[in-house]
């Protein structure tokens, strides 16, 4: 860049188009733009982490298993009483959540410092009032809409 007739270098002007001191081009110099080794480094900041395949088949071989034990569970009438079905389905989906949050969508409480928690939390709480409120409601209505019996039904306006 010429200022005042004087060429004025900036450390960090390796962006689109412009060379560094060295000729190469990009923002961090290199072929990839990430150094001359063209690797990316790890130095992503405090509370960065790096996820491996190792850990991603981790979360899925978990996800087949939760997935899998209900299936076996409601197929083999392993309990008598339906309810009780649906209560442990209920408790496995919760459980096969926290799996695909912690392992695919990479969150913990260090994630984005706390944020995507606090997030997580806030959506957590709309969705529980949201639902409770609509199961509420329905159940009120069914109770003060149905007549109490079908010989009622000739005394109604």
């Amino acid at each position: 860049m010429s200022v005042g007739g004087r060429v004025v270098a900036y450390p960090d002007a390796g962006g689109a188009g412009h060379g560094n001191a060295d000729g190469r081009s990009g923002a961090h110099g290199g072929a990839e733009g990430h150094g001359a080794s063209g690797g990316h480094g790890d130095a992503h900041g405090a509370g960065a982490t790096h996820f491996t395949l190792r850990g991603y088949v981790t979360g899925f071989v978990a996800a087949v298993v939760l997935t899998a034990i209900p299936f076996w569970l409601v197929m083999g009438r392993a309990f008598g009483n339906s309810s009780i079905t649906a209560a442990v389905i209920l408790a496995f989906a919760a459980v096969q959540i926290v799996v695909h949050m912690v392992y695919f969508l990479h969150m913990n409480p260090r994630s984005e410092g706390g944020w995507n928690l606090l997030a997580l939390l806030f959506t957590v709480m709309l969705v529980v009032i949201a639902l409770s409120g609509s199961l509420w409601v329905m159940y009120h209505l069914n109770h003060n809409m149905m007549p109490e019996s079908m010989q009622n039904m000739h005394n109604m306006p």
